[in-house]
């Protein structure tokens, strides 16, 4: 029966699978021939198929060998990324949860720095858009789209959301326009892009223009591209295909370098802002501490 095969025979197949030879399987385990040719034999009974074709000193995989050896390497891959956090200095992995435009557009780079500062310390980014998720007590930071209150994370303010329309200068050069002389009537003529509202609170251009006072005083503009994600929305402006809505603080690197600039001068504080949380019910790993502290001084809002 298939549970009373020894768990050993399986990491004996990978390896002679590995060597397509029994000899060579044998240095590497450490154990003879010999014993590698039983433990192949008895797997074979075990199984009642055959994993090897034999061809005097040549040896090749049978289909069902082949199917075998995937599944048997692919366990085995997992089981060694599973031991990995025992391997390491402290055996600390950091995990921290962020939105998927948080990741992109702010963290992405802030944990390249963090790891170049830190090479002994392994950082898991959980990207996720689901607020149960990002709030989960397994993670050990958590960045959260928030007012500044969570029943159990303790949260410092990253960045204030303020939206303000943004272009690639490239977009507005091609058609002679000025970003700064630009009104919101102006903007709500051009080629606007959006993005889905799967947050009730998140805002796009329909709430951003209601909370400026409508300039068309009627129906409200609608956008020409609409997007399932804010990052989409983003690439495309970069990309020079119109005006999307940005969020200073998550495409400060964006400005900073010129490839957008803001328009007009209408900006909207939300109420909201990104939190960097740590938990409230249990204590903070020095190595967690460490990449606190450094997505703090790392922003300069």
């Amino acid at each position: 029966m298939l549970e009373k095969i020894p768990l050993e025979a399986f990491r004996v197949f990978d390896a002679a699978a590995r060597a397509m030879n029994f000899s060579r399987a044998g240095r590497e385990l450490n154990i003879t021939q010999a014993a590698v040719s039983r433990r192949i034999k008895g797997l074979e009974d075990h199984l009642g198929a055959a994993l090897f074709t034999r061809r005097g000193r040549n040896l090749a995989l049978t289909a069902d060998g082949e199917r075998l050896f995937q599944r048997v390497r692919a366990t085995l891959e997992y089981l060694e990324e599973s031991l990995e956090p025992f391997r390491t200095g402290t055996g600390e992995i950091i995990s921290i949860a962020a939105s998927g435009s948080v990741s992109h557009l702010w963290l992405g780079q802030r944990l390249k720095d963090f790891g170049k500062e830190s090479p002994g310390i392994s950082v898991r980014l959980l990207t996720t858009d689901s607020p149960s998720e990002l709030a989960s007590e397994t993670n050990d930071l958590v960045i959260l789209y928030s007012t500044g209150e969570h029943p159990r994370w303790n949260l410092t303010l990253l960045m204030k959301e303020v939206l303000v329309p943004i272009a690639s200068p490239d977009y507005l050069a091609s058609r002679g326009l000025e970003s700064r002389a630009l009104t919101s009537a102006d903007i709500a003529g051009l080629d606007l892009i959006d993005y889905e509202r799967f947050n009730a609170h998140w805002i796009s251009f329909r709430q951003w223009f209601g909370r400026i006072g409508n300039p068309l005083k009627g129906k409200l503009p609608r956008p020409r591209l609409s997007f399932s994600t804010y990052i989409m929305a983003v690439e495309a402006a970069l990309r020079g295909e119109g005006i999307a809505l940005g969020s200073l603080g998550l495409i400060e690197e964006h400005l900073r370098s010129g490839a957008l600039v803001t328009i007009g001068n209408d900006r909207v504080e939300s109420g909201f802002g990104y939190y960097l949380g740590t938990p409230r019910f249990r204590a903070l790993s020095p190595e967690a501490g460490q990449l606190h502290r450094h997505l703090l001084g790392g922003y300069q809002g």
